[in-house]
């Protein structure tokens, strides 16, 4: 527990040593950083003693090995699981300042973008307080992806300098640094009677860890997120420069600096596909021999590796990781072939995130070849063996089996192929995700290996997205059920399902809706300059931008909308607030133009007077975590429209379910589940259903001519596409979105999101969250039921599943420790 009277002390203290003031004097920010430091002072006691209990009790650990980890906010995320948020706000309230106030002075850790990233980061929200060892491993990435501005409606990437004043929760560990090395030539030598493998002429830079806690919800637990920095080896060759070679003497230096300098960098060119490649054999190569260093720190025998160690690819990011260890074990431990391999093939699970074929990754041969040269031997002889087995297995079919499995084809390293053939688990992260991976994208390898694909749907920690996200939210169920315990038991919310015929409850809980609006509506004025009514329904669609989360689709339906309220003067609509939140990746040029329309067509209609404000369209500028926490909680419509079989799961409609707020969506990904637990009644389903879009794709499509040339309402909304309705300046501006909807573009079919297809259906969904809307007590009604139901939605279900079927692992025993 925190003691007032110490952590007043040390705030006034930190202040005076690191800024030679007194706390009178100090700003929001200096508060922020020395509060941040007197809490990490609390923290580091439960840190050393959770990982004595480590090696004291030998426990199994989990590496969670992800390109992205999208953590948010640390400080009030620590707070609350420290189980000290009224104490701290007490204190800082008799300081004299506010504790929201000190929240905002933190930047959002640039370590993530999409719900992949913010997944890893709920599972190690979920492993900590379920008292399960693990590391999460990845890149420090010095300015993330990017931070998003919007300028004149365009989306312009700038440097996300997160780290540049330092960051209060993260601590060096330079005595576990690591050299990788990329390139050069593989000399191979006969030692004793056997092969040794030597890797030559390379470039070299020194992998650097930085950890940051992650605790466990008030049980004392600190696990640990373990992000890699790089640095040259040898800053700088004096020798090259006098030389003359100012190039080769900066070398190292510029490879360590660009490794870690961004996120996912523009793959769309050689030198993009070379970076990425390299940060991730980067990362996983140090986490790896940290692993074994680790291991080996406490036994002598590496073939116990796989009862000590799980390693869980998150995606096919970090699937090197399967050659790599091959190689550690091989040419540093001195096994033979089948050992490593044994031991490999029982360390390394795989989780697929992605039915988009595009998603799964592939590497260029003669790079990976370049860049890893004996981690690619490597990859060539799991290869070889793999080939044989489908030949042995397939003697009558082998050529066509060899193209859909083989690892190696077609001048591409699969991934994804990869981890499949040697990980013992392959999981999808929805029911209806993992059976499409298992008869439709990935049904070769299912018919072969079946045992070692299943499920486990994703969920989210309710930790951060409501009790941190909804305060008034969580201190109302905790008063309604007369206890927090959903706090570490998320299913105890259906205790709230006896409140859904109390009016009283019902006003209560919409009430606190509203209010959270409030919070919404003053984000936007300060940030957008828009002034929204809180009494709209406020629709939202926030998550990263791509043509199959079908932005464009909503976008055009609030165009559709427009056009009716101006056209016709009896439409009587109901105010709406169409929120919309979404980084495009900077090479993503179709998505950026999303963002462009959105803006267009929010520059007309916002500043339209003669609609009396009926609608309302605002972009959230660079959407993350925090301001994502803000958005949930106000809600009352959650966008979850992707084209039906597209989505792996999601979890922003969780996110939105647990706050209260219905599904207007596609039965996709974690929809399906979600409208089990909540009733057909109580969602919004609209559109083809999945296997109505594959019979779609396997015949070649439709024709969108047809609805164009049948449907005048929607002819005029893509005819303001050309036309200049919304890009008076240039007409040209949004002619490929309007060709990508009704002409073929190169392979691609016309409408390969099957957006005109679904508008009516669409359309028709939106007018019945229209008439449930007016219906006051309905509605609430429907938002509870979402909020009650939304137990099986936890990060900690998701994880005692992993644990029970993947990962084996055993909770730690903390006060045996001490």
């Amino acid at each position: 527990m925190i003691n007032a009277k110490e952590l007043k002390k040390a705030i006034e203290d930190n202040v005076k040593v690191l800024y030679r003031k007194t706390i009178d004097e100090a700003s929001k920010e200096q508060v922020f950083y020395a509060l941040s430091y007197a809490i990490k002072d609390t923290i580091i006691d439960e840190w050393i003693n959770t990982h004595k209990a480590y090696d004291k009790q030998d426990a199994k650990i989990l590496y969670y090995l992800s390109m992205e980890f999208l953590i948010g906010r640390a400080l009030g995320n620590n707070i609350i699981n420290l189980g000290a948020r009224k104490e701290v706000a007490q204190v800082l309230n008799e300081l004299g300042f506010d504790l929201t106030d000190i929240e905002d002075q933190e930047s959002d850790p640039a370590l993530g973008n999409g719900g992949l990233g913010r997944l890893a980061a709920c599972f190690l929200d979920s492993l900590a307080t379920l008292n399960y060892p693990a590391y999460g491993c990845g890149i420090r990435y010095h300015y993330g992806m990017f931070k998003q501005k919007i300028e004149n409606g365009y989306q312009k990437e700038v440097p996300d300098d997160w780290i540049k004043n330092g960051y209060p929760f993260e601590i060096k560990r330079s005595e576990y640094s690591y050299i990788v090395k990329f390139g050069g030539n593989v000399r191979v030598e006969n030692v004793n009677g056997k092969e040794k493998f030597i890797q030559e002429n390379y470039g070299s830079v020194k992998a650097i860890p930085y950890d940051m806690p992650v605790l466990g919800y008030e049980n004392g637990m600190v696990n640990s997120l373990r992000i890699w920095d790089a640095e040259a080896i040898t800053n700088f060759s004096l020798e090259q420069f006098d030389k003359g070679d100012y190039q080769k003497a900066l070398e190292q230096e510029n490879l360590a600096k660009t490794l870690v300098e961004v996120l996912y960098p523009n793959d769309n060119h050689y030198a993009g596909k070379e970076l990425r490649l390299k940060q991730q054999y980067f990362f996983i190569s140090a986490s790896l021999q940290r692993a074994i260093d680790k291991f080996k720190s406490h036994h002598s025998d590496i073939h116990m590796l796989p009862q000590k160690v799980v390693f869980q690819l998150n995606d096919t990011h970090p699937t090197v990781a399967i050659p790599e260890l091959m190689r550690l074990l091989l040419d540093e431990e001195g096994l033979n072939w089948d050992e490593a391999w044994n031991i490999t093939s029982r360390c390394m699970a795989y989780t697929n995130h992605t039915i988009m074929s595009e998603a799964l990754e592939k590497w260029p041969i003669d790079l990976f070849k370049s860049l890893l040269p004996r981690v690619y031997q490597i990859v060539e002889e799991i290869n070889k063996r793999f080939v044989m087995q489908i030949r042995d297995r397939y003697p009558n079919n082998a050529a066509e089996k060899e193209k859909k499995m083989a690892i190696l084809y077609d001048g591409q390293v699969r991934m994804a192929y990869m981890a499949i053939v040697t990980g013992f688990s392959v999981n999808g992260v929805a029911k209806l995700h993992t059976e499409i991976l298992k008869h439709q994208e990935l049904k070769d390898f299912y018919e072969m290996m079946p045992e070692k694909f299943n499920n486990k749907t994703n969920g989210i920690t309710q930790r951060r997205f409501l009790l941190h996200a909804n305060p008034l939210l969580s201190d109302w169920i905790t008063k309604k059920l007369g206890s927090d315990k959903f706090i570490t038991d998320l299913p105890q919310l259906s205790g709230l399902k006896q409140y859904l015929n109390d009016d009283k409850s019902l006003e209560e809980f919409m009430e606190i809706k509203y209010q959270n609006k409030l919070r919404l509506v003053k984000y936007i004025k300060e940030h957008n300059g828009i002034d929204v009514n809180p009494d709209s329904i406020f629709d939202v669609q926030v998550k990263r931008l791509h043509e199959y989360k079908r932005q464009l689709l909503n976008i055009l339906h609030v165009m559709y909308l427009y056009n009716k309220l101006k056209n016709n003067d009896g439409f009587n609509m109901y105010p709406r607030t169409f929120i919309f939140g979404a980084k495009a990746a900077a090479g993503y040029r179709r998505a950026k133009q999303t963002i462009k329309l959105i803006n267009s067509v929010a520059d007309v209609i916002n500043n339209d007077r003669s609609i009396n404000g009926k609608i309302k369209v605002v972009f959230i500028e660079d959407y993350k975590v925090s301001n994502a926490e803000i958005i949930f909680a106000a809600a009352d419509v959650s966008e979850q429209i992707s084209t039906a079989s597209k989505e792996a799961s999601g979890t922003g409609n969780m996110k939105f379910m647990l706050n209260g707020a219905p599904t207007i969506g596609t039965m996709d990904g974690a929809n399906v589940e979600i409208v089990e637990e909540v009733g057909q009644d109580n969602a919004f389903i609209f559109g083809l259903s999945s296997d109505e879009v594959i019979e779609y794709e396997n015949n070649g499509g439709y024709d969108p001519m047809v609805i164009f040339n049948s449907d005048s309402e929607i002819r005029t909304v893509l005819m303001q596409l050309v036309n200049g309705f919304y890009s008076p300046n240039n007409t040209e501006e949004f002619r490929e979105i309007y060709d990508s909807l009704l002409k073929k573009q190169g392979h691609d079919r016309a409408d390969v999101y099957f957006i005109l297809k679904d508008f009516r259906s669409y359309a028709k969904a939106h007018e019945e969250v229209e008439k449930a809307y007016r219906d006051r007590r309905r509605w609430g009604e429907m938002a509870l039921t979402q909020t009650a139901c939304a137990g099986k939605f936890s990060s900690d279900r998701t994880i005692e599943e992993y644990v029970r079927d993947i990962w084996h692992l055993t909770k730690l025993r903390l006060d045996n420790a001490k």
